[in-house]
């Protein structure tokens, strides 16, 4: 038996991945054209007057079919006998190729548990070749059928359309990257795709076109629905004549819902200013409608506007441009100046204007795009230019988004770029604030002062928890000297508190330095802080901490040295003895040195020892020596005495 090597193996791999991404498309493409086909014949059955055999119907669907990927049709049974084009595009049924296609192209790009990563460049052909043959089958298909394809759209714009949706679905899969670019695209462009800069300046353009494509979309859709809600008799009476039965009208219905997103390109082109075309003769704007319109009996065609020049309601569409103006101003200025990054983080004015017309460019070559496919001829008459004008709705687009949107970007950078201290301040006088270098020296010195003692540090954290609890927020109030600046005013600064008081008609008093005049230190209370005029002085300083500062009580007076150790006496529970002062001892009471030691208790007497026989009963201890007791300090006049 022979044993296939790597390199064979890997060969082998290929082509199985070449033939399951072909296999891939191939059904994409068989099940978009089998729902449509389920959705026709559904039709067909459902009326009571068919015309046309289960062929027939087979063919009408791969035409239409067809149609949803851009083709153009051509109707051959005509009144005059001459072949009349087909070559408006329900865009509703784009979107379900469209997304097949995209998916098998992306799944045929993702790699599988086990197996290697197919080629990109592989899985995109395949797949594009894959539902292209459908396409071959389909278009041979309709050939004899009441709606025949043109050959000569089959490779643009329907090759075309799917090759995109591969494309899409194979970028995808690689996460959507921007960059590198092919080998055989222009070297300039490949190195500035290899910036990391580039890339970011471009993603964001791109986002920024596609709001403004989508707001565009959006208000258009707004002007179709209002206007058909004041024209709905119009609508009503043109759904139900074009068909008596419930299939008809089911049919009806499905082909209008399908144009829908035709309209509302159609109203994002009335409010950009040039409107579409009704004919050879009209065109409908937001000034008039000119001409004699020949416009079909159709619900949505309802919508459109009396001939005659245009009233201040028809003015109001104007304002879907602006909102889309402004919705690629917000998206560029969010990039441009993040609210979470610092401003040394945000664009510059230059890129930011040059982003802003990179998205206002894109958002028109979308627009002309969209209106490009949105509309189309439906005749060889007078219907052979109908919808919107794509080489005129585009440079609007460009006009309204750049002339709008790139000011309004400036402006909104500005706004997310401000500071609290932009404003016109009304606060305190300058003179009244505490300089800043002083207070940060007293600071600094009341630190090092603090740090000499740990025992001080305890006493101070003690007294601060105590002024802390004691004031709470008054003497945060007090110590605050500005407002916080809110985001509805952003014209207001960060007023003081003496500001506040001179605007409600009290005067203002004067703010409290923290900085110790010298010499006021002994002064103090007990308990009161270095440095600290007020409760709570010192609180709204940057650097404040109120646990480095010192007491100012005198640690080694009689009167905290008694006070500490009576303490210590109470928290011993009786395990300290008294000590009796002796008023005969001449001892100097001012030194402080002898008031550090206390007096020498005399030695009780002993127990009795044990009864024995040589030896008499237990004596009694001997007493302290008298010189001893001599040398002890008199007792102080002010100290209380031994407790009873």
């Amino acid at each position: 038996m022979t044993q296939r090597g790597p390199k064979a193996t890997a060969e082998r791999n290929r082509t199985l991945d070449l033939a399951s991404a072909l296999v891939r498309g191939a059904v994409a493409a068989g099940l978009g054209l089998g729902s449509l086909t389920v959705l026709v014949m559904v039709v067909w059955i459902s009326s009571p007057y068919p015309d046309i055999g289960p062929g027939g119907v087979l063919r009408a669907a791969a035409g239409v079919w067809l149609l949803a990927h851009g083709a153009g049709l051509v109707r051959p049974d005509t009144l005059s006998g001459v072949p009349a084009p087909v070559s408006m595009v329900p865009l509703l049924l784009v979107l379900g190729p469209v997304w097949l296609a995209h998916r098998a192209a992306r799944d045929a790009a993702e790699p599988e548990e086990g197996r290697p990563r197919p080629s990109r460049a592989g899985a995109f052909c395949a797949v594009t070749a894959g539902y292209l043959l459908v396409v071959a089958g389909a278009a041979a298909c309709a050939r004899g059928g009441s709606l025949r394809p043109d050959p000569d759209t089959l490779v643009f714009p329907v090759a075309l359309v799917v090759a995109g949706a591969a494309a899409a679905g194979v970028w995808t899969a690689a996460g959507r990257p921007f960059g590198p670019l092919p080998s055989w695209s222009p070297l300039v462009l490949q190195e500035a795709t290899a910036r990391t800069l580039f890339r970011d300046r471009a993603e964001a353009a791109c986002r920024s076109a596609a709001a403004g494509v989508t707001v565009l979309l959006g208000g258009g859709a707004l002007l179709v629905a209002v206007a058909l809600g004041q024209n709905a008799g119009a609508a009503q009476d043109a759904f139900l004549g074009l068909a008596g039965d419930w299939s008809g009208r089911f049919a009806v219905l499905l082909l209008a819902a399908s144009l829908v997103p035709n309209a509302a390109l159609w109203g994002a082109a009335y409010g950009l200013g040039p409107g579409f075309s009704l004919g050879t003769g009209a065109t409908a704007t937001p000034l008039g409608l000119d001409g004699t319109p020949a416009v079909p009996h159709f619900p949505l065609l309802a919508a459109v506007p009396d001939q005659g020049p245009g009233s201040l309601l028809n003015g109001a569409a104007l304002a879907v441009p602006v909102a889309a103006a402004l919705a690629v101003a917000w998206f560029t200025a969010r990039r441009a100046a993040p609210a979470d990054a610092p401003r040394a983080q945000a664009w510059s004015t230059r890129e930011t204007v040059r982003v802003a017309l990179l998205a206002a460019l894109g958002c028109a070559a979308g627009t002309a795009l969209l209106t490009a496919v949105a509309g189309g001829p439906l005749g060889t008459g007078a219907l052979r230019e109908f919808g919107p004008v794509w080489w005129l709705a585009g440079p609007a687009a460009l006009a309204w988004t750049a002339g709008i949107g790139v000011p309004a970007t400036l402006l909104l950078r500005l706004w997310r770029l401000r500071t609290p201290g932009w404003a016109w301040r009304r606060d305190v006088p300058e003179a009244d604030v505490p300089p800043a270098t002083a207070t940060a020296r007293a600071a600094a010195t009341a630190t090092a002062t603090a740090k000499a003692t740990a025992t001080a540090r305890v006493a101070a954290r003690a007294t601060a928890a105590a002024v802390g609890a004691e004031d709470g927020e008054k003497a945060e109030a007090e110590a605050v000297i500005g407002r916080r600046r809110r985001w509805w005013a952003p014209w207001r600064g960060r007023g003081g508190a003496s500001g506040d008081a001179a605007r409600g008609g009290g005067a203002a008093a004067p703010a409290a330095s923290s900085v110790p005049a010298p010499g006021t230190a002994p002064d103090a209370a007990p308990g009161a802080l270095v440095g600290a005029v007020g409760p709570g002085a010192g609180r709204g300083d940057a650097g404040f901490e109120p646990y480095d500062f010192l007491p100012t009580d005198p640690w080694h007076e009689n009167d905290f040295r008694e006070a500490r150790w009576a303490s210590l006496k109470r928290g011993s529970g009786g395990l300290m003895a008294d000590f009796p002062a002796d008023p005969a001892d001449p001892a100097d009471p001012a030194d402080p040195a002898d008031l550090a030691f206390p007096a020498f208790p005399a030695f009780p007497a002993g127990p009795a020892g044990p009864a024995g026989p040589a030896g008499p009963a237990g004596s009694a201890a001997p007493a302290a020596p008298a010189d001893f007791a001599a040398g002890r300090p008199a007792p102080d006049p002010d100290r209380p005495g031994p407790t009873p």
